[in-house]
């Protein structure tokens, strides 16, 4: 028979679990699951990662739920153009994206015959393939893959649709306190381009920086239960993978 002081103490080991959870959770690392395809070719549908909730200090969104128990952000680290960050959207405050952080307070945006402009400088990019397929929600696209190059030298991968079908636009001037956001798939992101859905994104959504995944699947080809399949659906190789 299981004594009363025996379900005491193991209702106090859970609890002291479940504090111990949230604070990790809440301040130092949170995992997080890629559900989309804005982010190819760096992030695929299926990726786990983890993100740094301490990389640009802290506001009501670092908790579970974003409770009202911070109005403004401590401890702020200004995150640096080209991150990866997950952010909530200002739509509702409450959805996570994970997009890569382009324009920063006061800087304006454009894009000019499909090409990026920064502050009025076209955002250097090189064709790296011709052709290449990759996924757009559950369609498969053919795009061209470039290597883009930040003002401050950092270098990632991008794709467009051959047929650029997000040629020009609006100058986007980032207000203070917010910044701009794009998904690497260039032509398959709603991002801050779209600023009835999200927009400029202020400095306290920010969640924090994706810093490398810890597992990967591909559901498209069956569920990870079938462990005879595990050749084909889960990428090894993308095991701790860091993200740049």
């Amino acid at each position: 028979m299981i004594s009363k002081s025996s379900i005491i103490d193991n209702l106090k080991t859970l609890f002291y679990a479940l504090i111990i959870a949230i604070v990790i959770r809440s301040l130092l690392l949170q995992p997080f699951y890629i559900p989309s395809s804005s982010m190819e070719p760096n992030l695929l549908v299926g990726d786990r990662l983890f993100v740094t909730k301490y990389s640009y200090g802290y506001s009501k969104h670092s908790f579970p739920f974003s409770p009202p128990i911070l109005n403004k952000r401590i401890l702020f680290n200004s995150p640096e153009r080209g991150d990866v960050v997950v952010f909530k959207t200002p739509a509702d405050n409450r959805t996570d994206y994970i997009k890569r952080l382009i324009g920063l307070p006061g800087d304006k945006i454009q894009f000019i015959d499909s090409n990026l402009y920064l502050n009025s400088s076209e955002i250097l990019k090189s064709k790296i393939l011709i052709k290449n397929k990759i996924y757009c929600g559950n369609r498969v696209i053919d795009v061209y893959k470039f290597e883009e190059i930040l003002p401050s030298g950092k270098k990632f991968h991008t794709v467009y649709l051959k047929d650029y079908t997000y040629q020009n636009s609006d100058v986007f001037t980032v207000p203070e306190n917010h910044y701009f956001f794009l998904g690497d798939n260039r032509d398959c992101s709603k991002d801050s381009r779209y600023l009835t859905s999200v927009g400029f994104v202020h400095k306290d959504n920010l969640v924090g920086k994706a810093q490398f995944i810890f597992f990967s699947s591909d559901f498209r080809i069956g569920s990870i239960l079938y462990f005879w399949k595990w050749n084909k659906t889960i990428r090894f190789d993308r095991f701790f993978k860091k993200i740049n």
